[in-house]
């Protein structure tokens, strides 16, 4: 089962206790995947619609918790549920608890404006219309919002509980999306996906260790291949300064640091600096290193003569 496919299965069991909060979930579900159909007598009936069993059984529940009633299933040959309320009674007390309204934006204002139907609203949206990556592969959480005003009016929601969602326009239908992991873990938990929540938690810890351990390693290895290029320059240098004029035209400083560095190519300037007598700071050993790399490019452009007595 993919990782949506269980945010799902966890949401299936999540209820909530106040009527007002299952109406919510209920409207929304009604909003995405049902219908108002009409008989051949006049009479008003309900319809909902959906390829997701997962789905399919929260209509079901929540039907008849709210409703007392049973509604009636089909299933097609291409897993298509169909749950039906056929009585023209219930039909319309149902229109009536869920407030269906001309150009309502999902659902009617009146039904989520307490915190806990805002969660019981953004779960029955995730439910029909939802979906979220592995973590494992990557972070990304979106729902199909449909139009740009339902769009709105999601982030609308989302934003009570500090959610930034971002919207994109793919095939002519918006789309809310989330990418930071973070929020996408703020996300599962409003909608109560607590389980899921977890597991999403983990995996992104660990990849995060695992990022900032490979970051160090990089660091690391670049200070050494940078320590590593500097010494192999500044011995090089050395070299050219002892086949030319030799150390003993270097001042004893400049000789002793010299010599150093040509036993000893592998060390950094702070060990450098702490075997010499006295021991001198990094700064110190820089300083020196790089006035025989000047000495060096001076003998290199007067073609190896000098003119000096001491450097």
């Amino acid at each position: 089962m993919s990782f949506a496919g269980k945010v799902k299965e966890e949401l299936l069991e999540q209820i909530g206790k106040a009527r007002h909060c299952q109406l919510a979930e209920l409207a929304v579900l009604f909003a995405m995947c049902g219908q108002i159909l009409m008989d051949e007598n006049g009479e008003y009936q309900i319809k909902f619609t959906t390829e997701n069993l997962t789905v399919a059984k929260k209509c079901y529940m929540l039907v008849k918790r709210v409703f007392h009633i049973v509604p009636d299933l089909s299933v097609s040959g291409h897993h298509q549920y169909s749950l039906y309320i056929l009585e023209d009674q219930e039909a319309t007390a149902f229109m009536k608890a869920i407030r269906v309204e001309e150009g309502a934006l999902l659902v009617a204002g009146s039904l989520v404006e307490k915190s806990c139907c805002k969660r019981a609203f953004l779960r029955g949206l995730f439910l029909t219309s939802g979906s979220v990556t592995d973590p494992n592969s990557g972070y990304h959480l979106e729902l199909v919002a449909g139009t740009t005003a339902r769009a709105a009016r999601i982030q609308e929601i989302m934003g009570v509980f500090g959610l930034e969602a971002k919207t994109v326009e793919r095939k002519k239908n918006v789309v809310v999306y989330m990418k930071e992991g973070a929020a996408i873990v703020d996300f599962l938990n409003v909608i109560g996906a607590h389980k899921a929540l977890m597991e999403f938690e983990n995996v992104r810890i660990l990849k995060e260790m695992r990022n900032s351990i490979n970051r160090q390693v990089n660091c690391e290895t670049a200070n050494i291949k940078k320590t590593v290029s500097a010494a192999s320059r500044q011995t090089e240098d050395i070299r050219y300064i002892h086949d030319t004029i030799g150390f003993g035209n270097l001042s004893e400083n400049l000789s002793q640091i010299a010599r150093l560095r040509l036993e000893h190519p592998e060390v950094s300037l702070k060990e450098l600096g702490q075997m010499l007598e006295p021991p001198i700071g990094k700064s110190g050993v820089n300083h020196r290193l790089r006035k025989l790399s000047e000495i060096a490019e001076d003998l290199r452009l007067q073609g190896g003569k000098y003119d000096k007595e001491e450097y």
